[in-house]
């Protein structure tokens, strides 16, 4: 016999056994026995008869649950205004568009006096004016969410000990608003004034996630909201909350701390170029020169900036966790 015919043979009866292994095996070891009777152990039940109380609790948890993904969905799309709010910044919108502008033409000026010519003159341009009074509000943003991260537990706490004192949720939010540092105190001073012109004080707790979109913020909205729509321990769930709060902090910083390593090398390895561009220009300028004098080494110099670029942003998606 052949080896063509030995490997028809052998590959013949690895199929038939494999199909022996997927369709009979199973019948014969009593696989489908045993699922069929986990399945019937694990076959819901019908519900025991719930009480209307708890009955409406439910009720009400799931449409502060249905409000909640509204919300996040229609937080999507921020205007300009929202978001220099939430920087912490009293401008306008008009001011604002006033100052980018002006930022670009101050650029524009700049860059073409120093003998830049009008396309370079005018994307430096766009990206003074348009991108980084952006990036600005972002870091604003960021900064003022931190430190509003960093004193929410400790505002929360002093809440549960009024509450446990006999105080009322609305005086104790007040105690937070006299004492907490910024911008606790001019978020928490924002609830106090849309609770005093008439709206319920779960609604104005809740709005505290479009001036501050933070998790730890909606969180303490949804928590404020249902225990005032439904009632119960509001003490025992703050209590919880602050727990959460702080975990999620120690969580944070816990990653912070393992992943700077993969920063730390992401920095080293995407400053490397550039520096090695410019030791190497200062030693050799003429060696150098040809990447932005000559038509081809403009070329590669426009994919090395494209495929850096590209790099950076693999590495601090992959560095970068969301929790």
């Amino acid at each position: 016999m052949n080896m063509q015919a030995l490997a028809l043979t052998f590959l013949s009866a690895v199929t038939v056994g494999g199909l022996a292994w997927v369709f009979i095996y199973p019948l014969l070891s009593g696989e489908k026995q045993a699922e069929k009777r986990r399945a019937s152990f694990a076959r819901a039940e019908p519900s025991l008869r719930i009480d209307d109380r708890s009955r409406t609790r439910r009720v009400q948890v799931e449409d502060s649950i249905k409000e909640l993904e509204q919300r996040l969905a229609a937080s999507k799309k921020v205007s300009i205004e929202t978001r220099i709010a939430q920087a912490g910044m009293d401008w306008t919108k008009q001011q604002f568009m006033i100052g980018s502008a002006g930022l670009g033409m101050i650029a524009l000026i700049a860059t073409y006096i120093a003998g830049a010519g009008l396309p370079s003159a005018l994307g430096f341009a766009l990206a003074a004016g348009f991108g980084l009074p952006r990036w600005v509000l972002g870091f604003l943003k960021k900064r003022r969410e931190a430190k509003f991260l960093d004193a929410l537990p400790d505002a929360v706490d002093v809440i549960v000990r009024g509450i446990k004192a006999g105080l009322p949720l609305f005086d104790s939010i007040k105690v937070v608003a006299a004492d907490a540092p910024e911008p606790l105190r001019s978020e928490f001073n924002a609830i106090i004034e849309t609770q005093t012109i008439g709206m319920p004080l779960g609604e104005a707790c809740q709005r505290l996630y479009d001036r501050m979109p933070l998790p730890e913020a909606n969180f303490f909205g949804i928590v404020i909201a249902i225990q005032t729509k439904s009632g119960g321990n509001l003490s025992e769930a703050l209590g919880n909350l602050s727990k959460v709060l702080r975990d999620r902090r120690k969580m944070a910083a816990k990653i912070q701390a393992m992943s700077m390593e993969a920063k730390a090398s992401a920095g080293i390895i995407g400053a490397l170029p550039p520096i090695v561009m410019i030791m190497v220009y200062i030693m050799t300028p003429d060696y150098i020169s040809l990447l932005w004098t000559h038509p081809t080494g403009r070329l590669m110099l426009a994919g090395c900036v494209l495929w850096m670029g590209t790099g950076i942003l693999v590495m601090k998606k992959m560095i970068n966790f969301d929790f």
